[in-house]
């Protein structure tokens, strides 16, 4: 049995085929009107960056170099045949990564304290005033929009060099980051629990103690490791402007051009950072399925 192919009268065939043909066309005009836009943009942001093509290609090469010189000793062998050499400073190293970890927990802790009790009041399903919200929101923005080696400068003025530069500028972006994070967790919560909590006479802090601080713990937990992390890799560039930790050494090696000195410490904050994220990545999951 066969089945007859019903056409369309011709007329409509070709007022359809038109149709298509001026949808594939407009198609085509926008995305070589995107492409105009974004290369236009590019040259754009060459201009206004400085950036001189000709130097960039002529110069690529020396990207090379300089790499292939942090992988030699002063003496010009390659830096594995001789780790002793290479890992001279391994015992002062290890003891400044160990500042930089206990900046960036204590950040991070502080941080997470504080982005804790302004994410509800910032959560536009728990707090209804619309000036304590905007209040709160705005805070938040401030802290985390500064970056963190701005508030390190301005903290090692205050406070002259050490880890509490660190600590602070670490803590004001934490906070700011953590607070806009949680507050989003928050307004996304189930509102049932909510309810009940305010319908049986319960405060406001009750409500959040008993009705949403159970639901949302979990991410927050979560978030807040994950943002250990981030502050680990910042800590150490904290050191730069004299705020503590390994970045003082790495900067002061780059500084008088102890190459093989770069290499290691980049090596072991490399090694730290992996070490971090494969244990609170652990965490985070048994934290996560104990929680629930």
């Amino acid at each position: 049995m066969t089945t007859a192919i019903q056409r369309l009268p011709e007329a409509q065939e070709r007022a359809l085929a038109r149709a298509y043909a001026e949808a594939v066309s407009a198609r085509r005009l926008r995305v070589a009107l995107g492409g105009v836009i974004l290369v236009i943009l590019v040259v754009m942001s060459a201009h206004t960056s400085e950036v001189d093509l000709a130097v960039f290609f002529s110069r690529i090469g020396s990207v090379g170099d300089y790499f292939d010189r942090l992988l030699r000793l002063d003496s010009g062998a390659r830096v594995w045949t001789d780790f002793g050499e290479w890992f001279w400073g391994l015992g002062r190293w290890s003891r400044l990564l160990f500042d930089t970890l206990l900046i960036a927990y204590l950040g991070t802790f502080l941080g997470a304290i504080g982005g804790f009790c302004l994410c509800f009041v910032a959560a536009e399903n728990l707090t209804r005033s619309r000036t304590l919200r905007f209040a709160a929101r705005r805070f938040l923005e401030a802290c985390r929009t500064v970056p963190e080696i701005v508030f390190a400068l301005i903290f090692v003025v205050a406070f002259g060099l050490g880890a509490l530069p660190g600590v602070l500028a670490i803590m004001i972006h934490t906070l700011g980051a953590m607070g806009k994070l949680f507050a989003e967790v928050v307004e996304n919560i189930d509102m049932n629990p909510v309810e009940g909590a305010t319908a049986s006479g319960a405060t406001w802090t009750q409500t959040v103690r008993f009705a949403v601080v159970p639901q949302v713990l979990p991410n927050f937990a979560s978030y807040a490791l994950l943002r250990f992390e981030i502050n680990v890799r910042g800590a150490a560039v904290m050191g730069f402007v004299g705020a503590g930790g390994i970045g003082q050494d790495l900067v002061e090696s780059i500084r008088k051009f102890h190459y093989s000195d770069v290499s290691a410490i980049l090596l072991i904050i490399i090694a730290a950072v992996m070490v971090i994220d494969l244990l609170t990545e652990w965490l985070r999951h048994r934290l996560i399925g104990v929680m629930r």
